[in-house]
């Protein structure tokens, strides 16, 4: 087994669960993190550990960075856990930043033990400090996803209240990959969405991606502020050079939107976002008419192609093999309601 270095943290003698001290343990949770999710971390996980080791070799000004900071300030607020003086487990949690929740909504991630330590209880101490300080802050939900083969967290969550919403499927298509002919069948048009269509895109989110089933995707509920940008989201997007474009097609009296796609571009990224939504009765269709236009526009200059989408919807997913889209990871969605 691959072993880690934990080493000694005079900080953090007592044994036991504490919250993270930026300042001490930036190093032994990137040590950590890699070690228990290595089977399933992608490129911006591993980016995520090499920024930490580069933090934590700040002392001067840490405290400050984690306000500005997304990767700082996003595991400022959580736990780590002590055994035998050294750092074996760790939990973050953060509010979800949706524009309407109001620090309503919050996020569970890397909650994870080292494999000499699992078997323990510490996980389950983590997530129950986790939902405790939630509960304390006046949060209403909680959000964590968890991969689909992980019986064991799954069985964990589900005894903490945590019910499944939807298990979906994280596809990527490499860029160097062959680019395709083009779909032939002239009775498809797309297009770009217009702005006053947001209301019929919204619709047909409604139907196919309702709250209860995980929305659009992850830390992306079902709001109608993804289908009409505020003035204040358009200028963020602006401020941190992301571009996107929705494509469309309509029906043939042009009032419902079919079926739409989303892509979206970071500056600087070396991959391509992709949101696929398709009416049931154009399943087949309609997604392979816009994952072909995808492929044929934004593989060649933009590198690898991510898109997650349903695992339930199979017909969608026999197609994105054909394109050459391969699962990286499934992952169940699970959501806490917080009682008082």
């Amino acid at each position: 087994m691959t072993t880690v270095s934990l080493p000694n943290n005079p900080a953090s003698s007592a044994d036991g669960i504490r919250p993270i001290n930026l300042r001490t343990d930036l190093a032994s949770l990137a040590d950590l993190i890699e070690l228990v999710f290595a089977d399933s971390m992608d490129q911006s996980g591993l980016a995520a550990v090499r920024e930490m080791r580069s933090l934590s070799k700040m002392s001067v000004g840490l405290n400050v960075l984690a306000g500005i900071n997304d990767l700082a300030q996003g595991i400022s607020l959580g736990y780590v856990y002590i055994a035998d003086g050294k750092l074996v487990g760790n939990v973050s949690i953060h509010p979800a930043n949706w524009a309407d929740s109001n620090q309503k909504a919050w996020i569970i991630v890397n909650v994870g033990v080292h494999p000499d330590y699992q078997r323990r209880g510490i996980a389950e101490q983590l997530m129950r400090a986790s939902m405790d300080m939630i509960r304390s802050r006046g949060g209403e939900v909680a959000l964590l996803q968890v991969d689909m083969h992980n019986d064991t967290a799954r069985r964990l969550y589900r005894r903490l209240g945590f019910i499944e919403e939807r298990s979906w499927t994280l596809w990527r298509r490499p860029g160097a990959t062959r680019i395709p002919a083009p779909y032939e069948d002239r009775s498809i048009y797309i297009t770009r969405r217009r702005r006053g269509e947001w209301e019929a895109e919204y619709d047909l989110a409604q139907r196919l991606r309702p709250a209860h089933l995980g929305g659009i995707g992850w830390q992306r509920p079902l709001r109608a502020s993804l289908f009409r940008k505020s003035l204040i989201q358009r200028m963020v997007d602006w401020v941190n050079f992301r571009a996107e474009e929705r494509l469309v097609i309509r029906s043939a009296d042009e009032k419902r939107v079919l079926a739409s796609l989303w892509v979206e571009n970071m500056f600087l990224s070396s991959s391509t976002q992709l949101t696929l939504l398709v009416d049931p009765e154009y399943v087949g269709r309609y997604d392979k008419a816009l994952i072909n236009l995808a492929v044929r526009t934004y593989a060649n200059n933009r590198g690898a192609l991510l898109l997650e989408h349903p695992a339930d919807e199979a017909i969608t997913s026999d197609i994105l093999r054909d394109y050459h889209f391969r699962p990286q990871r499934e992952v169940m969605h699970m959501r806490w309601d917080v009682i008082e």
